[in-house]
């Protein structure tokens, strides 16, 4: 055998349940893990037209004819689920069950019956975190783990600013960040009992996730503990539904949105007195936003994911470009670009299916886990509560 054959270290059977967005560049991103054996052993889908669709043209030789198939597959050891959020609870219970490791998208799980009145609401942070207990609580009978499919964990900014700011050994006092873009390509996510949520929770997951971990990891270091989020303060709006928006018939901002938020904004504050202020939106033109600034006691950090100048380009007609990809959700390619060299990378998809894979073969927990899932999902619905009621709402501890 060869020098690199010695350097595998195991080898690693996936199977995905689901077809759609997300599924695609999970596939693409598990080719690129490197020293270890890793198969995209099959997949089931409800679609079976879609599954084999997705199957051909991935390379995956196994439709399996239901989930249940799947589950019993010996070979399996890990499955990654990408279907949408409200099915999130029901997969990884079974997946537990079947005693295999389980990979799921985000936002980790949810309330799937929007509040009336602030009773509603705090039924639904109630509902929403009775939901991750559960996943958390068959994580632990099962000896399996749960991976947290939170890729801006994984994003090579947000991991040399977590090198920084050890590096310079110093708080954070305050984060600013968003994801924003033009407008969900999904229908789902524009529907509450599908979604879970919109804007906030959907877009706000990611520069949330990427908050609170970098809280996590600095309490860790400082306290020998993470520091958690304690309260939060919201506001959300339809911006497609407002006056504003209505005057004027020209436009690219995608609607349709049906009974979730367009537009969501929410202060997180920690126990150690820091906070950070996140931004979440459909309505933003000019392809993906996804920014963090880090302000601490002795530093600041702007990690620009996208859009961010390593590659700049110009076409006064946008057909110049028509057979090539520039970036994520850009509405045109006339004009100057912010034409991403590795989107996938800077995303930190790649690393997200890496240490997804090593942790599989080590049996080890990830670095972005189940915790963390459960974290996010309480931030973000103690931000409806905020949101719907007018009054900070205190996230509740576990």
């Amino acid at each position: 055998m060869g020098s690199n054959a010695k350097k595998q270290r195991g080898n690693v059977r996936v199977a995905m349940v689901g077809s759609g967005f997300a599924a695609k560049f999970h596939a693409e991103n598990l080719r690129r893990v490197h020293g270890i054996n890793v198969e995209l052993a099959g997949i089931f889908s409800r679609r079976k037209e879609a599954a084999q669709k997705f199957a051909g043209e991935s390379g995956v030789e196994k439709v399996y004819d239901s989930l249940d198939e799947l589950l019993k597959d010996p070979q399996v050891d890990l499955v990654d689920v990408v279907v949408s959020t409200h099915a999130h609870e029901e997969m990884v219970l079974k997946v537990l069950q079947a005693g295999k490791h389980v990979a799921v998208e985000k936002p980790f799980t949810g309330c799937f019956e929007r509040g009336k009145n602030d009773k509603g609401w705090e039924r639904c942070l109630t509902e929403a975190l009775a939901s991750a207990d559960r996943m958390l609580a068959a994580e632990k009978e099962s000896g399996k783990h749960i991976y947290y499919a939170e890729n801006l964990v994984y994003a090579p900014g947000i991991q040399k600013a977590k090198r920084l700011l050890e590096a310079a050994d110093t708080p954070v006092l305050r984060f600013v960040a968003e994801e924003s873009h033009s407008g969900t390509h999904s229908r789902y996510n524009m529907e509450w009992k599908t979604s879970g949520g919109g804007s906030l929770l959907n877009k706000g997951c990611h520069p949330a996730s990427g908050a609170i971990y970098l809280k996590q990891e600095e309490g860790k270091r400082r306290l020998g503990r993470p520091i958690r989020p304690r309260w939060v303060t919201a506001s959300v709006a339809n911006l497609t539904h407002s006056e504003a928006f209505k005057s004027n018939d020209v436009g690219m901002i995608r609607t349709g949105w049906v009974d979730c938020e367009d537009w969501g904004t929410m202060i997180i504050g920690f126990e150690d007195g820091s906070v950070a202020q996140i931004t979440a939106a459909d309505t933003v033109l000019g392809g993906i936003q996804n920014m963090l600034s880090i302000f601490a006691k002795r530093v600041v950090l702007h990690v620009n994911i996208n859009p961010n100048t390593a590659v700049l380009s110009y076409a006064a007609d946008g057909d110049a470009f028509e057979s090539e990809y520039l970036r994520e959700k850009a509405e045109t390619k006339a004009g100057w670009q912010f034409t991403n060299p590795d989107e996938d990378w800077m995303n930190g998809y790649p690393d997200e299916l890496q240490d997804f894979c090593e942790a599989v073969a080590e049996d080890r927990p990830p670095l972005a886990g189940s915790r963390l899932g459960r974290d996010v999902t309480a931030v973000s619905y103690a931000a409806y509560l905020s949101a719907f009621t007018g009054k900070r709402a205190d996230v509740p501890s576990d």
